[in-house]
């Protein structure tokens, strides 16, 4: 059962990311400096979802999974920004970021709890995608590591969110139920936009 799990993920990511082939958001300019930074993840409701998700998954697959993923998730999103920075660009992104509400939405729905390897593969690349639609929308003026360190402490702050609500979660129910609302929120938001 436990060798399934990596492969349900992964086709869970890939169903996701087919299923929402075309841009989904187009999020608009931002202010700069750290405040702008730390604005933007809760300006789209898209990021916000993501980086909850990340905290509740965490504290459903324990301790270990609560110290690494959000630690690995600003990590992957800082690399991600700088790819976004210097124009390299990337496929998919708006649809990778809706994939990543979608499928962690529906991991904690489901109680799939993989190694922590597979975990933070799959986090570091809904991570990347986050981070590139970061970097690509920095301002055009300002201080770059002052935009970032603003949005990555603002990620922090969500996944730390995320791993409260999970860790005061009375039942499995709750956690579960959070899950499927934060993917039901995902598809609806592609599908509305």
């Amino acid at each position: 059962m436990t060798r399934r799990l990596p492969r349900t993920l992964a086709t869970l990511a890939a169903l996701s990311i087919a299923g929402f082939s075309t841009a989904a958001f187009a999020h608009p300019g931002h202010a700069d400096g750290f405040a702008g930074g730390l604005a933007h993840p809760l300006t789209g409701l898209d990021h916000m979802l993501a980086m909850v998700a990340v905290g509740l998954w965490a504290s459903q697959l324990g301790r270990r999974a609560m110290l690494v993923l959000p630690v690995l998730f600003p990590a992957v999103m800082a690399v991600g920004a700088a790819l976004g920075v210097y124009g390299v660009g990337l496929p998919w992104i708006e649809t990778g970021i809706v994939a990543s509400v979608v499928t962690l939405g529906a991991a904690i729905a489901l109680g799939l709890q993989p190694s922590l390897a597979a975990s933070a593969g799959l986090v570091a690349l809904f991570a990347l995608f986050h981070g590139h639609a970061h970097g690509t929308e920095l301002p055009a003026h300002g201080s770059a590591l002052l935009y970032g360190a603003g949005f990555v402490a603002a990620t922090a702050a969500l996944h730390l969110i995320g791993i409260g609500i999970g860790a005061s979660a009375r039942s499995r129910i709750v956690l579960r139920t959070a899950g499927g609302a934060i993917a039901a929120a995902g598809a609806a938001l592609f599908i509305l936009h």
